[in-house]
């Protein structure tokens, strides 16, 4: 058995050898008349053990050949985001992510990120890998750096929200503490201070209340206590009602790590009479709120 599988593996090293030398006709060709004959054989295991090495070393060998193609683009080329979108949504129809490979969303959103695109950055680095969440963090203070001090909350929700939509709380995680650190070193004159109890520590801003309910909020999803998350969102509501732009955001997180579903609009029947009827129906439409914030007033530990 032990022999099987090491003339197995060795038949996959060189066939990935020779894609690495760019022949990949070749070594398509051979691996599937090896898995041919495993197959005659009715040995079905090693059979697709060589397909699966085989095809993964394809794909590997043309996800490289798309990321020098990438790379290769002139800063600003206007063709550079339909290559990306092509090329993820290659990368999901032949490989295992439906949502595009993670190696490449992390290329795309950091070199959008290095661009000072910080839309597209964000797009791809949420799907990305471990190493995403740096770079999203540090596009984000960067973008952050242009703006009045006290928006720091706004930026840092940018880097936090999407890992969180995504169910990725150990890269929200990450991504809070590389901006708050980098606020840290860089803004002297930004009051902190240090919280820390048995099972958590926290960094308290006393004049950037937003950055505190960011800070709880990721303390409170683990625990999945839907009267905690209540009690954290009625605490800030003056000041997430400020901001303007995060209720869908909270909604989804709500309903996602604490239980609370979210309220249906209206009711489809009533809806479907009212327009049939020409009274109209469902609830209406929000006015549009600006997306400003006006500076916060200090408080002790807010």
């Amino acid at each position: 058995m032990a022999a099987a599988t090491a003339k197995i593996q060795k038949t996959i090293a060189r066939q990935q050898e020779k894609i690495s030398e760019g022949q990949f006709y070749e070594a398509h060709q051979q691996l599937r008349v090896i898995a041919a004959r495993y197959v005659k054989a009715e040995n079905w295991d090693a059979a697709i053990e060589v397909l699966y090495g085989g095809a993964l070393a394809l794909l590997k060998a043309g996800q490289g050949k798309l990321l020098t193609i990438l790379r290769a683009f002139p800063r600003g080329e206007p063709t550079k985001k339909r290559f990306v979108t092509e090329m993820i949504n290659w990368s999901s129809r032949v490989g295992e992510y439906p949502l595009g490979d993670p190696e490449l969303h992390h290329a795309a959103g950091s070199i959008f990120a290095e661009e000072c695109e910080p839309y597209d950055a964000e797009r791809h680095l949420a799907l990305g890998t471990k190493d995403s969440p740096e770079q999203l963090a540090k596009c984000e203070y960067e973008w952050y750096t242009q703006d009045d001090s006290h928006t720091a909350a706004l930026y840092a929700a940018r880097a936090i929200f999407p890992y969180l939509l995504v169910g990725n709380l150990r890269s929200a995680n990450k991504a809070h503490l590389i901006f708050t650190s980098r606020l840290n070193s860089a803004n002297k004159s930004i009051s902190v201070q240090e919280v820390s109890s048995k099972s958590s520590d926290m960094r308290v801003y006393p004049v950037l209340p937003l950055l505190n309910f960011l800070g709880l909020l990721l303390l409170a999803i683990p625990r999945g206590s839907s009267d905690l998350f209540k009690q954290l969102a009625k605490h800030y509501a003056p000041h997430v009602k400020e901001v303007g732009v995060w209720d869908d955001a909270l909604a989804q997180i709500g309903e996602m790590y604490f239980g609370i579903r979210i309220p249906r609009q209206g009711n489809p029947l009533f809806d479907m009479m009212g327009s049939m009827m020409g009274f109209g129906g469902g609830s209406p439409k929000p006015k549009p709120k600006k997306a400003e914030v006006t500076p916060p007033p200090a408080a002790d530990l807010d």
